[in-house]
């Protein structure tokens, strides 16, 4: 399908960073879409990209089994830039050599330019800073090729064949370790792909907003809102398009923070006149919870009760046309394996598996092309309230798996105001959208404590509270320790029930974000 924007199309060629290309190029407001390797350079042709990036990976690209692209995608007349492995694929491919080094080279290294005309390093001085990460180099460079830049360790580092617009970096211009990096990437975007960076999240609320206008017509539309970004946002720029053609249901499932669902209902209902169905089931939620401690167990049984929900609530509205999703681009991309193809393995969309078979509709997915942070600017342009848009990650099964053992009203009435003040404590001392996610855990423990002069044994709640740039790892947070105890205080002093509070100092790995 080709794009209406313009396109650098990125070969996934296994690298960490493959994601981080992508953000890069966007960045310059420049559309990028992340590929499979073996993407065939016919495929490539009908998208009509203004470049091609081959990304990093941690093959040798000399072994049998190593991913290769479709060789014809040099004889595009579309520029192509290799990094790292991509450019030793470029050297391979175009019959240079490749071979591995006595010497790996990983890390901040000094790259010497040896021509002053690259167009890649327009206004760059004769040395740079670079971040190596690497086993093989090149030490043949292909027929029409010359050498831009080198390296202590290597000879060849950069390269070009000016011709036919290849250039290749033996360093990763994506990561921040590479100072000038940025540089770099504008370079090849903007001098060399003649890209106009046209690419912004207003345009994109208009193309998507006639987009979905055409493609709903006068059927009907139903989104299951959570309250999280990507739903919320998604729902207010349907509803821009198609208003009252979207029905948003919301499900209170019982295991919400304090407050939540009125402040849903009055930020979608009231304020922006969404068309919301609110279907309060706390009594059934919880009585299916009722005497579960397994965490898989909650999930599922959290999971499988939504779906029931959802599903009688949408059977109300008649005849639906469409579902909406707020399914984001990392969870759309194809990873590509180390085993030479690309996983076809998609994360699955948990709101869409299990609805009723005849219901005949199709999806919605506005954002299938975004970013998190792509998003949020899109819930800025829209005029959602910042707690909407910076709010933190917050899981499906809620509180659920947050209280430790069984989950009960009075349980989820400690924690409701234990992780209230823990909230509105890193708010206050302005650190809430620095943090990936904090919270508080209610621990299936009681300690004793003193009070008054008098012996209790209550509850001990775990403040959690990690730094992260996706969830798949995360640090510890070094929060202060006058905050600390500001919560500590606010919650033994003002939470009925509880006596004791720790913290959590665990990384992921070896430990999860979450508790359960």
């Amino acid at each position: 399908m080709k794009t209406s924007h313009e396109l650098i199309a990125i070969l996934d060629f296994g690298s960490q960073y493959s994601q981080l290309i992508a953000r890069r190029v966007r960045e310059n407001s420049v559309y990028s879409r992340i590929l499979p390797f073996n993407t065939t350079a016919a495929e490539i042709r009908k998208l009509s990209p203004k470049g091609i990036i081959l990304s990093g990976g941690p093959s040798n690209v000399y072994d049998d089994k190593a991913p290769r692209c479709d060789k014809k995608i040099f004889e595009l007349g579309v520029p192509v830039l290799g990094i790292c492995y991509g450019m030793q694929l470029e050297a391979f491919l175009l019959d240079g050599q490749v071979e591995g080094s006595a010497h790996r080279e990983y890390g901040k290294q000094e790259l010497i330019l040896n021509v002053k005309d690259s167009l890649l390093f327009k206004g760059f001085a004769s040395k740079l800073v670079v971040w190596m990460s690497h086993g093989d180099k090149v030490i043949k460079l292909p027929k029409g090729f010359r050498t831009v830049g080198h390296s202590s360790n290597s000879a060849i580092s950069a390269m070009e064949n000016k011709g036919k617009k290849i250039f290749g970096l033996q360093f990763h211009p994506e990561v921040v370790h590479t100072p000038q990096g940025n540089q770099i990437i504008k370079n090849f975007l903007f001098t060399i792909c003649k890209c106009a960076g046209d690419w912004t999240m207003e345009s994109f609320i208009a193309s998507q907003t006639e987009a979905i206008r055409k493609t709903v017509g006068g059927g009907k539309v139903v989104c299951g809102l959570s309250g999280g970004v990507d739903s919320s946002v998604a729902s207010v720029l349907i509803n821009k398009a198609i208003g009252k053609q979207l029905t948003c249901i919301f499900v209170n499932n019982g295991v919400l923070r304090k407050n939540e669902a009125e402040k849903v209902v009055a930020t979608f209902r009231d304020n922006f006149g969404l068309n919301l169905v609110y279907a309060d089931a706390t009594d059934r939620f919880l009585e299916k919870l009722k005497g579960v401690e397994d965490p898989e167990k909650k999930r599922k049984i959290i999971g499988t009760e939504f779906i029931r929900v959802f599903e009688e609530e949408a059977k109300k509205i008649g005849q639906i046309d469409f579902l909406a999703q707020g399914t984001l681009y990392p969870d759309v991309i194809e990873s590509v394996s180390a085993t030479g193809g690309p996983s076809a393995t998609i994360k699955s969309h948990h709101n869409v598996g299990g609805l009723p078979k005849d219901m005949k509709f199709k999806l919605i997915e506005p954002f299938r092309e975004l970013f998190k942070d792509e998003v949020r600017e899109i819930g800025r342009e829209l005029n959602l309230p910042k707690e909407v848009i910076q709010r933190q990650p917050f899981p499906g099964p809620g509180l659920a798996v947050r209280i430790l053992g069984e989950v009960t009203r009075e349980r989820l009435a400690i924690l409701r105001e234990a992780d209230d003040r823990v909230v509105a404590e890193v708010k206050k001392a302005g650190l809430y959208e620095k943090i990936w996610q904090s919270f508080a855990v209610l621990l299936p423990i009681k300690t004793v404590g003193v009070m008054g002069d008098e012996r209790t044994y209550e509850n001990v709640i775990a403040v959690r509270s990690v730094n992260s740039t996706d969830g798949m790892t995360a640090d510890w947070t070094r929060l202060p320790y006058d905050l600390l105890e500001t919560i500590s205080n606010r919650i033994i002093n003002e939470v009925k029930g509880v006596n004791r509070v720790v913290f959590d100092i665990s990384s992921k790995p070896p430990s999860t974000i979450e508790w359960e």
